[in-house]
């Protein structure tokens, strides 16, 4: 009768952290104000005091931080946003950008 011994070696797996995406609101001269708190609210669960001392820095500088996500989060806020935008008939637009 034979013994088949095997060896494993420990190998290290490198893991990577996942990239990161700054979600973006856009400014416009359309999309009225509470449309953009309740926004971010609904969408990006901010309060409303968050929610509208961001909306007031979107309009004055043209754009406002409302997170950073890994990709497929990014992703789906975006979309969530531009659907409720859509749904609502507002012309209120997000994007994401890679943060480095």
């Amino acid at each position: 009768m034979s013994v088949s011994t095997e060896t494993h070696q420990d190998k290290k797996t490198k893991i990577t952290k996942p990239s990161k995406y700054a979600v973006y609101i856009l400014n416009d001269d359309y999309t009225p104000w509470t449309f953009v708190v309740m926004t971010l609210t609904k969408i990006f669960n901010k309060t409303e005091e968050e929610a509208n001392t961001l909306t007031s820095s979107v309009h004055n500088a043209g754009e406002g931080l409302c997170g950073i996500y890994v990709k497929e989060i990014a992703e789906s806020k975006v979309m969530a946003a531009t659907e409720f935008a859509q749904l609502n008939k507002q012309p209120l637009r997000t994007t994401m950008k890679l943060v480095d």
